[in-house]
C-alpha cells in the first residue's frame, strides 16, 4: 500500500518513523515532508491547500491511506476532498475538525452533552469581553483565540492586568472571536482516542510541558517537551474520562451528523471533581507524538486505515512499551518570540548513537556550496530528542545525554521535562 503523509513537523517525522516500519507499506510519501522525514519517505512538493493537485496525486500514486498531520488541512476540508475522490483518510472532516478549530464550538457541544469542563463565555468584541472580566470571572482567568493559535493562543491571566493585555492583544484583530473560562486548579494529562466515527479506542497518555521556561513558567508555547504514560492519569481516572467526555463527544458527533474520523487528543485537567476537558485537538499532538510512537508496537498504518475505513472495532487494541518514554524539545534562539533562523545543526548522529531517536521539526538543508548541504533551523521548534528508559528519570537522562551531544549553538532547551513524575517517582 502507498500512504501520503501530509505535514512537515516532529509530529510528521515521528508518524513517518512508525509508517515507515509498517509490513503493509509499499511506497511512503510525505509532503513537504522534512529533511529527518526524507530519511523514510519520498518528500513531494504538494501544497496541501490545492485540494485538486492532492486528489490528482492520490490517483497517479495509486495512495491507499492518506494520514493528515497538521490541524490547518483538516480545518480547511482536505479529508472531505479526499473522501469524495474515494481515498481513505486518516483524519476528520471540516466539520468535525471544529472542535479544534473552534474553541466556542467545543464549549458549546459539552455544554449541550453534559460534559464536565470549565465554565465559559463566548465573545466577540472588546466591551464584552471586558464586562465578562468584571462581572462573571474572578482572578486567575484564562483567555482564549477562538480559532487556531498553534497551541499559544492561550492566556492564564494571574492579575486583572494581564487579563486585558490578553483581551486587548486578542480584539486587536478585526472579526477576532474568544472564549472566556473560569480557572480549574489540578494537573493537565493528555489522553488519545482513536474513533471511526462510532467504535472508540484508547491509544495512551502523554503529558506535556507548554510554558517555555523551567518550573513552567513564562509564555505558552507549541510544547517544550512531553512524557508518556501520564501516570496521574490513572486508569480509573481514564475510564471515567472517556464515559464522561471523550465517547458522549463522540457520540454527539455522529447524531448530529459530523461523526468525528481519527485520534481525538483530549486535554484534561484532573480537578477535585474528576477529570474535565481543556480543550480538544483534533489530531495528534506535537511533542507528544514523539513519545507515543517510541512506545507504540505495533503496526501504525494497518491501525490507521482500520480508522479510516471504520473498522477499528476489528482491530487489535494497542501495544505500548511499559518503558516510559520522554521528549526534550530544542527550540531556536527567540522562540515563542520570532525565532533565529538559518543556524547551523551538527552532532544528530551522535545523538542517536547514545540509543535517543532525534526527530527534525524546524529544519530545512541549506546549500553553502562548498561542502555541500547543511542542516539549518527554519522555525521555532527544531528537534525533539526523544529517549526510553525503566523509569521517567532514566528516560529524562537518557534525552538529556542526547541533547548535550548536538551542536546547535542557536538552540535551547528546558531542563525540567518530567520534573512532576521525576518526583512522584523519588516519592517526593
Amino acid at each position: 500500500m502507498n500512504i501520503l503523509l501530509i505535514g512537515g513537523g516532529g509530529r510528521e517525522h515521528a508518524l513517518a518513523w512508525k509508517l515507515a516500519q509498517s509490513p503493509l507499506l509499499d511506497t511512503l510519501f510525505a509532503a513537504p515532508g522534512n529533511p529527518g522525514i526524507a530519511a523514510h519517505a519520498t518528500l513531494v512538493p504538494l501544497d496541501a491547500t490545492d485540494h485538486a493537485a492532492v486528489v490528482a496525486f492520490c490517483a497517479e500514486k495509486t495512495i491507499g491511506l492518506v494520514v493528515i498531520g497538521p490541524e490547518a488541512p483538516l480545518v480547511d476540508g482536505l479529508a472531505d476532498s479526499l473522501r469524495t475522490a474515494g481515498v481513505p483518510v486518516f483524519g476528520p472532516s471540516k466539520a468535525a475538525a471544529q472542535l479544534e478549530g473552534s474553541k466556542g464550538f467545543t464549549k458549546d457541544l459539552c455544554a449541550r452533552a453534559g460534559i464536565p469542563t470549565a465554565g465559559y463565555l463566548r465573545v466577540t468584541d472588546r466591551d464584552t469581553a471586558v464586562r465578562a472580566l468584571n462581572g462573571t470571572f474572578g482572578l486567575p482567568v484564562v483567555i482564549k483565540a477562538d480559532g487556531l493559535a498553534a497551541g499559544k493562543g492561550v492566556t492564564v491571566a494571574m492579575t486583572r492586568d494581564e487579563a486585558m493585555a490578553a483581551i486587548d492583544d486578542l480584539f486587536a484583530t478585526p472579526g477576532a472571536e474568544a472564549v472566556i473560562e473560569e480557572f480549574l486548579s489540578g494537573e493537565e494529562a493528555s489522553l488519545f482516542v482513536l474513533t471511526d466515527g462510532t467504535h472508540l479506542m484508547p491509544f495512551g497518555s502523554a503529558q506535556d510541558h507548554k510554558r517555555v521556561g523551567e518550573g513552567d513558567t513564562g509564555p505558552n508555547t507549541g510544547g517544550m517537551g512531553a512524557y508518556s504514560p501520564a501516570r496521574v492519569l490513572t486508569p480509573d481516572l481514564e475510564r471515567q474520562a472517556i464515559d464522561t467526555i471523550v465517547r458522549p463527544t463522540v457520540e454527539t458527533m455522529a447524531a448530529e451528523g459530523t461523526p468525528f474520523v481519527g485520534v481525538l487528543y483530549a486535554g484534561l485537567m484532573l480537578t477535585a471533581q474528576g477529570p474535565k476537558l481543556i480543550e480538544y485537538n483534533a489530531r495528534f499532538g506535537d511533542p507528544e507524538t514523539q513519545v507515543l510512537m517510541l512506545r507504540f508496537e505495533g503496526d501504525l498504518a494497518a491501525l490507521m486505515l482500520a480508522t479510516a475505513q471504520g473498522r477499528l472495532d476489528e482491530a487489535p487494541a494497542p501495544v505500548f512499551a511499559a518503558d516510559p518514554a520522554l521528549t526534550v524539545v530544542v527550540a531556536a534562539r527567540g522562540y515563542p518570540g520570532t525565532p533565529a533562523a538559518g543556524g547551523a545543526i551538527a552532532g544528530i548522529d551522535a545523538a542517536e548513537a547514545t540509543g535517543a531517536t532525534v526527530f527534525q521539526a524546524g529544519t530545512r538543508l541549506f546549500n553553502t556550496g562548498l561542502s555541500g548541504d547543511t542542516l539549518v533551523a527554519s522555525g521555532g521548534r527544531v528537534l525533539a530528542v526523544t529517549a526510553r528508559g525503566a523509569s521517567v528519570a532514566a528516560a529524562q537522562a537518557a534525552a538529556y545525554r542526547a541533547a548535550a551531544l548536538l551542536d546547535f549553538p542557536d538552540g535551547f532547551c528546558r531542563r525540567d521535562i518530567g520534573w512532576r513524575e521525576v518526583a512522584r517517582e523519588r516519592g517526593e
